[in-house]
């Protein structure tokens, strides 16, 4: 592992500070690109406008015409969080415009992913008269053929990369699709369905809807798009953040769905100090939980609830299951520590996993653990129906995962059933006797697509921080903004002599750190090897709550021996 600082270029680091921003995230914003203060409005009206989208205004004219004929509506979900987030926008919008719609999660065990005909066959049960999907749909080129033959209309919100051939819908929405201008190319799936949302309101205007209804005000469900947008990891451009700030300043304001505040409780964070990282790790893996280990549908309940008791009730019930996946999750990593070991130095360039007791909805985490800790693209696969095996992605910046699989496809034509996903994630359905095949494969189309900086494991930081700003205040001020994927968050090297250190339950290095005149407390997570005397280290400022006290502690991420140096 290298340690390398992000270059930062002085011109506009000093334009920011000039403009009223503080030095440090004048300095930590020019090292992302940031060139002029307003790249950081945040307002809602410096959002992209919904026409951009392709499709967005005959959604809108769509949804009016099925709410103008009181015409159920169905609306077909994923079962991650942006899934789950864009399901509950959709339900919350279309039921305050005056709309009769309902919804369906296809359980990932029975009927994977997406709008197949066996879940069109089941959604034809209920007698919609339109179905929508939420983030899926742009591959369901067969889901759509049927629902088309049972006299179905269709409407896909989706994000996702489209194949070779579109599902022949009659609206599709998604900025990835050909011929969609729409700048925001990394929008999630509930960014999509609140963009369609936005657009229903615009053309509800035009027909005079509200003359006699109230008009709902659909920035209160940015709390949900907030929520979707980190949770899903999607680049972290302009619009994405204005999304995600709205959502986080209502959420510090005490505005949200019962079901967030419920989530908040149970993953024991506070609201009025919501931040990105409780987004992604706090509320978002419990969420996620429910769609991994059972039906999404607990999930989706807990976020369209406006009753605090049952939200309280739900939060809990995920949160017991996220326990649940951690559980399995550590058995699973076990299990694939020893594959490791056994590869020993001969790791591949993409690195394929299977193990026959694996759990399907766990092999993704997995997938990243083993990316963390190899710098590899890395599938890991656990067994599904019928002598199948389905496998769950994480890539490196530079290598496309579905592209990755695309070329596999291409080159071997019988080995992959389905696939789809994004540069960083993707999932994938092959028969089980074709793992040694698929692993090969994978391993050859990296190692085609792969330049040997991209499998480099680098970690690139913000350099050093003064005396001054290694403090508390810093930390609150660095925890406030809006970072994550394509937008990183702060991280800071510099060496340190170790004064002291302790394990903490078998996985954790507790150390107090000198340097110069000056102490810190400091954690290493999921690492349980000491640290060397003198050590330099790759750390993030984090504002740590013991007893109603706040003070700093250092999150470190990496550390290499710097004795003698």
């Amino acid at each position: 592992m290298q340690i390398s600082r992000r270059p930062c270029p002085e011109a506009p680091a000093r334009r920011l500070a000039d403009a009223g921003l503080p030095p440090l995230l004048a300095r930590l914003y020019a090292a992302r690109g940031v060139a002029r203060k307003d790249e950081l409005d945040y307002a809602l009206t410096a959002l992209l406008p919904p026409d951009g989208l392709r499709g967005v205004k005959e959604a809108a004219e769509l949804l009016a015409d099925t709410l103008a004929a009181q015409a159920p509506m169905l609306i077909v979900a994923d079962y991650d969080c942006d899934g789950a987030t864009a399901c509950a926008v959709g339900i919350r919008a279309l039921r305050a415009f005056g709309g009769t719609v309902d919804y369906l999660v296809p359980n990932r065990f029975k009927f994977g992913y997406g709008l197949t005909p066996a879940i069109v066959a089941l959604a034809a049960e209920r007698k919609p008269a339109l179905l929508i999907t939420v983030d899926n749909g742009i591959a369901s080129v067969e889901g759509v053929a049927a629902a088309r033959a049972a006299g179905i209309t269709t409407l896909i919100t989706d994000h996702h990369l489209p194949g070779d051939t579109l599902p022949d819908a009659d609206v599709i929405v998604n900025p990835n699709q050909p011929g969609c201008s729409f700048a925001s190319k990394h929008i999630a799936g509930v960014g999509v369905m609140f963009y369609t949302m936005l657009a229903l309101r615009a053309e509800l205007r035009r027909r005079n809807w509200f003359a006699t209804r109230e008009e709902p005000k659909l920035a209160d469900l940015l709390d949900l798009v907030a929520l979707g947008t980190v949770a899903d990891v999607v680049k972290l451009d302009q619009n994405n953040r204005i999304l995600v700030h709205q959502g986080l300043s209502r959420m510090r304001a005490g505005k949200m769905q019962p079901g967030i505040r419920a989530l908040f409780a149970a993953a024991s964070r506070d609201a009025m100090r919501a931040s990105t990282f409780d987004l992604g790790f706090g509320l978002g893996p419990r969420l996620n939980a429910a769609g991994r280990l059972a039906d999404m549908s607990l999930g989706i309940e807990c976020l369209i609830t406006d009753d605090p008791l049952r939200a309280t009730n739900l939060a809990r019930e995920l949160d017991r299951m996220n326990q649940e996946r951690r559980s399995i999750e550590e058995d699973m990593q076990a299990s694939a520590e020893l594959m490791l070991d056994a590869l020993g130095n001969s790791a591949a360039h993409g690195v394929a996993l299977f193990d026959a007791d694996w759990h399907q909805g766990v092999v993704g985490i997995v997938a990243g653990r083993v990316k963390e800790r190899l710098h590899r693209p890395v599938i890991a696969f656990a067994r599904s129906d019928d002598g199948l095996i389905k496998g769950s992605g994480r890539s490196v910046a530079g290598v496309h995962l579905r592209d990755a699989l695309d070329l596999l496809s291409k080159r071997q034509p019988d080995l992959i059933l389905t696939f789809g996903g994004h540069a960083m994630a993707a999932g994938v359905l092959i028969r089980e006797t074709d793992f040694p095949r698929f692993a090969a494969g994978f391993d050859a189309v990296v190692q085609a697509l792969a330049d040997d900086e991209a499998l480099n494991p680098r970690l690139e930081t913000d350099g050093e921080l003064s005396p001054h700003e290694m403090s508390l205040e810093a930390a609150r001020l660095i925890e406030r903004e809006i970072w994550g994927q394509g937008f990183p968050a702060p991280l800071f090297s510099d060496a340190f002599e170790v004064e002291s250190q302790r394990l903490l339950k078998d996985q954790h290095v507790k150390l107090t750190l000198r340097r110069g005149n000056e102490r810190y407390e400091a954690i290493r997570f999921r690492h349980a090897d000491p640290a060397p005397d003198r050590l330099r280290a790759a750390f993030r400022l984090s504002a740590n709550e013991y007893r109603g006290v706040a003070s700093l502690q250092l999150l470190i991420e990496h550390w290499e021996d710097a004795t003698g140096g």
